[in-house]
């Protein structure tokens, strides 16, 4: 029993610390996309950054011998898991290209609390009153952040929510992907939306691309890299760890995102932004909890 005790602890502090790199990948990929979005369009962007994603991971692909194209990769759950993440990829660009990093960051951060309401309306897992509450206080986090009905409120800070909506039902979609689709595969198709994504709204918004400088060419080439880092980084730790121990190190993104904000954007944090930060950590790492609880064997 030592020997699992030790053996569970190492896996859940290895999970973990994967965890932690996969977070600050994510917000160094956003802020490598923001830097870059100074001299290029956002549909641009999008499609570049997919390209050079997916060609990665389909060459990861490959050496594992996955095959990309199956009739799994077109189920149905795999077209959702798409248009989700179409979704949730072009707003959440828009939003950190026309919007303060650190806000966008924090709103993201409630993807998992619509992600618990979902299970448990479209998959019928049991959610408690408690974590009912716990869900409608986290989202009231989101509401303290926008400020709907104040001075000083923007429909631009809806881009944030919009894409928080859409990365939750991509999540929920990928629940029912066909399990026979590797992390690779999922990979592929996930950069290959963001490239979909690129190219709607560059030809929605009548864009055109530009050559890319030297300084843009860099800022997409590291953005590609750490996107693909940081998706197999989580994968690891997800794999590596138990849920419930590594799962509460997402929150630290809320870190590494508000503090590139802060540094390379010189963006200030409002009282709004803190306390409806504040607002959905407690909730989230709570609904987390008695998920756990709930689910632990008696």
């Amino acid at each position: 029993m030592q020997i699992d005790i030790a053996t569970d602890t190492r896996t859940n502090t290895l999970g973990s610390l994967w965890m932690v790199g996969a977070m600050a990948a994510f917000a160094l990929e956003d802020s490598l996309i923001k830097l870059a979005a100074q001299t290029l369009e956002v549909g641009q962007i999008l499609v570049l950054f997919g390209l050079g994603g997916a060609l990665i991971f389909a060459g990861i692909a490959r050496m594992q011998r996955d095959r990309l194209c199956t009739a799994d990769a077109i189920s149905p759950a795999m077209r959702l898991r798409v248009g989700f993440e179409i979704t949730g990829r072009l707003f959440f660009a828009l939003a950190i290209t026309l919007t303060p990093l650190s806000s966008a960051t924090v709103i993201l951060q409630a993807t998992p609390l619509v992600v618990v309401a979902g299970a448990a309306m479209v998959f019928g897992e049991k959610v408690g009153p408690r974590r009912w509450i716990a869900i409608g206080i986290g989202l009231l986090g989101v509401l303290v952040i926008v400020q709907p009905g104040s001075d000083s409120f923007s429909l631009l800070s809806l881009l944030a929510v919009i894409a928080m909506f859409g990365f939750a039902g991509r999540d929920l979609a990928s629940r029912a992907a066909p399990r026979a689709l590797s992390a690779s595969v999922l990979g592929f198709y996930g950069f290959l939306s963001v490239v979909m994504a690129g190219v709607f709204y560059t030809l929605w918004a009548g864009q055109t691309f530009e050559p890319l400088s030297g300084g843009a060419a860099l800022y997409l080439m590291g953005a590609t890299f750490a996107g693909v880092l940081a998706y197999t980084s989580l994968m690891k730790a997800m794999r590596m760890g138990q849920v419930s121990a590594v799962t509460p190190f997402r929150y630290t993104r809320l870190l590494f995102g508000i503090g590139f904000g802060v540094m390379l954007f010189g963006e200030q944090l409002s009282w709004s932004v803190l306390a409806g930060c504040a607002l959905i950590v407690v909730s989230g790492l709570f609904t987390l909890w008695r998920g756990q609880k709930a689910s632990a064997p008696v």
